[in-house]
């Protein structure tokens, strides 16, 4: 499943009962939070309490991006659960730095460092299984 705008695109990558993994592609800002809310929204509507954010082609990100991100934070927070980032490029892990974020977000280098990160029965398969 792939949603977004224009200058956004979420993909779920792949997923477990209570993980998802999802790309994060383009522009996260105040033109495309809604979109972002709203694509996030359905994933977390099936209860999972993990989530894998694979931001490696997420071009740019401001402070709406991050109350974006926030917002995710607090609701997998509520569910014993986290947020997890995976391949945070240089402008991204500075905005965290700079508004003391990285401490609520756990940046990994992969998303397979993410995934184990997490207890063994949350994770889903990875790398996902391709079907032709």
């Amino acid at each position: 499943m792939s949603t977004g705008t224009g200058r956004l695109a979420v993909t779920v990558l792949t997923q477990s009962a209570e993980c998802a993994v999802l790309r994060v592609s383009g522009e996260l800002d105040h033109a495309s939070e809604a979109s972002f809310l709203s694509s996030t929204g359905v994933v977390l509507a099936d209860g999972y309490r993990y989530l894998v954010l694979d931001v490696a082609a997420l071009t740019f990100c401001d402070s709406r991006g991050l109350n974006c991100l926030l917002a995710l934070h607090w609701i997998l927070r509520r569910r014993e659960g986290t947020l997890l980032l995976a391949c945070a490029g240089r402008r991204l892990s500075d905005l965290l730095a700079h508004t003391g974020s990285e401490k609520l977000f756990p940046q990994h280098p992969t998303v397979s460092k993410a995934l184990a990160a997490l207890p063994g029965e949350a994770r889903p398969t990875w790398p996902p299984v391709t079907t032709h």
